[in-house]
């Protein structure tokens, strides 16, 4: 970070006033006709400079008893973090940026912001734009736009360059996360297991739904538009290694090809989910911290509740922090099961 050891309060002022991001973490201002402190880049309008003092760190503010903003949390977030999200913020509202000018935006060398970037968020600067890029095109088709002005609105300079991004990660095309599947045949089939009934539903690409207790009414509540077809004998070996999956869940089920619709973040988490080792298990906050954001807890369980591919996408491996086995879109049975069956092939 830019040396601050020396500033005078005239100079803070002045980064106050320029909002300048660099130095968040260096000192935080004190507005003392609101009784606020805040961050030098909070976006909240300038005071008034005779209100205004300033503190080398929230806890001397704290101390001279002010609260901290609402806007730009600087009791919460460390310098690092504020950067992240300064950088964040920069690509989602100006679209690509190059890594040079996200550090001096934020004060690193760029090799350093880097790291720090990727060791936060999980991506690095230039995945996690193209990451939002596929973002808003999925949103943009999936609220009827066509997929030319889904990709250019989303900041695509052609067709082409979506393609040659999402290859092998979306299954689906860009014009099937529109109309629930339209166009897209799945063929399925109900097949009875040690563990009751089970779902199971392929593209031509790879599975796209497994599911207890489940029919074909379900499947078509998930793919309204799509063609379903009960599967043939194209079909048999892939649902056989599926089966054997299910039966032996600590088998290697990294060859069995996936087609899974979600946003940038929910296939982070399905990504976290299939590293965890059969016969363990995690909580949300441990895959939080894993992904970067020990914080975002809540956020990895609403994209591990989405997740519809069972065993194969093991959601059933995370439990709650006390180690209780928490909740399971097909019951705390099948779950209990799971983990037992992984537990005595590991033991």
């Amino acid at each position: 970070m830019i040396d601050t050891g020396k500033l005078t309060d005239e100079e803070r002022w002045q980064i106050a006033l320029a909002k300048d991001r660099r130095f968040d973490g260096a000192f935080v201002t004190g507005v003392h006709s609101t009784g606020i402190y805040c961050r030098p880049s909070c976006p909240a309008r300038a005071p008034l400079r005779k209100n205004v003092r300033f503190y080398r760190s929230a806890a001397d503010a704290e101390a001279a008893g002010l609260r901290a903003c609402k806007r730009c949390s600087p009791n919460t977030q460390s310098a690092e973090e504020a950067s992240v999200l300064a950088a964040i913020s920069a690509i989602r509202s100006d679209g690509a940026k190059t890594l040079a000018e996200l550090a001096d935006l934020t004060g690193y060398s760029p090799t350093h912001f880097q790291r720090l970037f990727k060791r936060t968020v999980g991506l690095s600067p230039a995945a996690f734009a193209r990451a939002l890029r596929e973002e808003r095109v999925r949103g943009a088709l999936e609220t009827g736009a066509t997929v030319t002005d889904a990709l250019y609105n989303a900041g695509y300079s052609a067709p082409s360059r979506f393609y040659a991004d999402t290859k092998g990660r979306l299954g689906m095309e860009a014009s099937d996360w529109r109309d629930g599947g339209k166009g897209r045949t799945v063929h399925w089939s109900v097949i009875e297991t040690s563990l009751g009934e089970m779902l199971v539903a392929a593209t031509d690409k790879g599975v796209c739904c497994l599911a207890f207790g489940e029919g074909e009414a379900e499947l078509r509540a998930r793919f309204p538009k799509a063609e379903l077809i009960k599967a043939g004998d194209e079909f048999r070996a892939l649902f056989q290694k599926v089966v054997a999956a299910v039966e032996e869940p600590s088998s290697d089920v990294s060859a069995i090809p996936l087609d899974v619709k979600g946003t940038a973040f929910q296939q982070r988490v399905w990504q976290a989910l299939r590293a965890i080792p059969a016969g363990e298990t995690r909580s949300y906050g441990d895959l939080a911290a894993a992904l970067g954001n020990p914080k975002a807890s809540r956020a990895v369980g609403g994209a591990n509740g989405a997740n519809k591919i069972a065993v194969l996408i093991p959601c059933h491996r995370v439990v709650q922090a006390d180690g209780s086995l928490g909740g399971y879109a097909y019951g705390p049975q099948i779950k209990a099961e799971l983990l037992k069956r992984e537990s005595e092939e590991k033991s």
